[in-house]
């Protein structure tokens, strides 16, 4: 296994519980949009503590940013990277992850579950190949919307909103259900792609199926 050390060039708050992280490269470090690897805090006693993270930066960025989800009342890493600063280090493992573009669709993300999309409809639009790919986001509120203005401008109205605990005529309101996901395309056989808390990506993996999807149009990576 490799690891790489590397610094910390910024650390801030996009939303009152994510960060965005953007470290060095190392060199000839190689990751496709969509890919995660481990990451640990070089400093006593969180060394061997590692959790997954998901690349947001493209491969041909010469930093490495991961947009990440905290969570202060497990104390664990997420929490401790809230103390870190510039210059501050962590550490890489190897390059993983089983969500890849395989051709338009439509992504379905629940809160941080969204991060290899970042990646992966940031890639395409450098490749000016967006086209007519579409993402739905659920988030409990508005202000737990991760980078809303950038994916607003890449998607345009092929970005769909569903807050589940904020009612407000600018989005829609409740859970993801059949007759949401089928408001929202029209072709079975194009590419679905999943990711989000367990419970949630069951459940929308099931209502497609019910739909008449396809489990092969269907990539899943759970968080």
């Amino acid at each position: 296994m490799t690891q790489h050390t590397v610094r910390i060039k910024s650390i801030k708050h996009i939303t009152p519980d994510v960060l965005q992280i953007v470290t060095e490269k190392p060199l000839n470090f190689k990751f496709t949009p969509g890919q995660a690897t481990e990451v640990a805090i070089n400093k006593n006693g969180w060394k061997d503590k590692k959790r997954p993270f998901t690349f947001t930066s493209l491969p041909a960025d010469d930093f490495l940013e991961f947009t990440i989800k905290t969570y202060p009342s497990h104390k664990g890493v997420t929490n401790e990277l809230l103390n870190l600063k510039k210059d501050d280090e962590l550490i890489l493992q190897d390059v993983f992850g089983a969500i890849s573009y395989n051709g338009e669709g439509l992504f379905i993300a629940g809160g941080a579950g969204v991060t290899p999309f970042i990646s992966i409809l940031r890639h395409l639009q450098l490749k000016e190949e967006l086209g007519s790919n579409r993402l739905i986001f659920a988030n409990k509120t508005k202000e737990d919307i991760i980078l809303e203005s950038e994916l607003k401008k890449l998607l345009d109205n092929n970005f769909i909103n569903i807050l589940s605990e904020e009612d407000t005529a600018a989005y829609a309101h409740g859970m993801i259900d059949e007759d949401f996901l089928k408001d929202h395309f029209t072709k079975l056989n194009q590419q679905f792609y999943l990711c989000g808390p367990p419970p949630m990506m069951d459940a929308v993996s099931e209502q497609l199926k019910n739909i008449g999807v396809s489990e092969k149009n269907i990539t899943t990576e759970e968080m």
